[in-house]
C-alpha cells in the first residue's frame, strides 16, 4: 500500500517526511511531528521563497488546493499564508497526522479554511475534482504506482491546474565536509541510499519523465541546495540529534561497528554530541518540478 505521508524506511529526510509512517494503527510514531516541525521552523524562508514561485506560476485565481501527503501541515500552513483567499484539503493516510492539523488550524483560527481526507494517494483523491493546486511535497516517492497515482492527481485537478512537487536528494548532512565526519556521513547516506532503492524503488525517479508521461506538462524544473550556517536557529542541533538518532536506528547490519560507535557518539550526550556542537552546517537539496494539467 502506498501511503500518501513519511515513510517508515526514509529515517533521514525530514521533508521527506523524515522518518516513520504511522504503522496500521494510524498512530504517529514517536518523533516525528517534532522532526517535521523543526525541519518546518529551520527552513521556513526557503519553504516561502518556493511557495512563492509557485504562487506566481499558479496565479491569482487560486480557492482550493490540495495538500497530498500533509504530514504535520507544513505545507498546508505554508500554502495557506501564501493564498490568503484559498481553502486547503490536506489528504494522509494517517487519522492521528490529520488530526494534528485540525487542531493547530483551529488554534490559528484557519478552521473554517481546512478540511481533511484520508486517503491513499496511490488509489486516486475521492470526491476531489476541482483543486486548482495540488502540492505534493516529499510524498509521491512513497507511492507502489507512479503512473495511477499521477492520473488520479490529474482528475483532481482542473483544467489549468498547477501540480507543484518537491522531493529531497538524501538525508540531510551537518558535519563539516572535510576529513572523516564528512565521509561518515558519506557512508550513511551510500547505505541509507540503499536501504531506499530496496524499500523505496521510487525514490529518486525522473519524475519530469513520469509527469510528461502522465499528461502534466513540466514547466519548471529546478534543484537549489539549502544551508544553514552559523550562527545557526534555534532547535538545529535538536534537528541534527532526532536524524542521527534515527540513521544509527536503520543502519544496524549495515555499516561497519566503527561507524556504529561514531554515531553513537553523536548522540550519546558527550564531547561529540551534535546537540552542542559549534561546527554543525544543516545541508539538504530539494528538488521541484512544476507541471500543469492543460486547460
Amino acid at each position: 500500500m502506498a501511503h500518501a505521508h513519511r515513510d517508515q524506511h526514509s529515517p533521514t529526510h525530514p521533508h521527506d517526511g523524515s522518518a516513520h509512517h504511522a504503522h496500521d494503527s494510524g498512530a504517529i510514531p514517536d518523533g516525528l511531528p517534532e522532526i517535521l516541525d523543526l525541519d518546518a521552523a529551520l527552513f521556513a524562508p526557503h519553504l516561502t521563497a518556493l511557495t512563492g514561485r509557485v504562487a506566481c506560476l499558479a496565479g491569482d485565481d487560486v480557492r482550493h488546493i490540495v495538500d497530498l501527503g500533509a504530514g504535520t501541515g507544513t505545507g498546508t500552513f505554508a500554502l495557506l499564508e501564501q493564498f490568503p483567499a484559498a481553502r486547503v484539503t490536506a489528504v494522509d493516510s494517517s487519522p492521528a497526522m490529520l488530526e494534528h492539523i485540525v487542531t493547530v488550524a483551529r488554534e490559528r483560527g484557519l478552521g473554517d479554511r481546512v478540511r481533511t481526507l484520508e486517503a491513499d494517494a496511490g488509489a486516486g483523491l475521492p470526491g476531489v475534482t476541482d483543486a486548482d493546486l495540488v502540492w505534493a511535497s516529499a510524498s509521491l516517492h512513497h507511492l507502489d504506482d507512479p503512473a495511477t497515482a499521477l492520473a488520479g492527481i490529474r482528475a483532481a485537478l482542473r483544467p489549468g491546474g498547477l501540480l507543484a512537487v518537491a522531493e529531497v536528494d538524501g538525508m540531510p548532512t551537518f558535519l563539516p565536509e572535510d576529513g572523516e565526519s564528512g565521509a561518515l556521513e558519506a557512508r550513511c547516506r551510500t547505505a541509507l541510499d540503499g536501504l531506499h532503492a530496496e524499500r523505496l524503488p521510487h525514490r529518486g525517479a525522473d519524475w519530469g519523465a513520469l509527469l510528461t508521461a502522465a499528461g502534466l506538462p513540466v514547466e519548471q524544473e529546478r534543484a537549489e541546495r539549502w544551508e544553514l550556517r552559523a550562527p545557526l536557529p534555534e532547535g538545529a542541533g535538536r534537528y541534527a540529534y532526532l536524524v542521527f538518532e534515527r540513521v544509527r536506528g536503520s543502519l544496524e547490519g549495515r555499516v561497519g561497528p566503527e561507524d556504529l560507535a561514531a554515531l553513537d557518539r553523536l548522540v550519546d550526550g558527550g564531547p561529540e554530541d551534535v546537540r552542542h556542537r559549534g561546527d554543525l552546517v544543516v545541508r539538504s537539496t530539494r528538488e521541484t518540478w512544476m507541471a500543469r494539467r492543460p486547460a
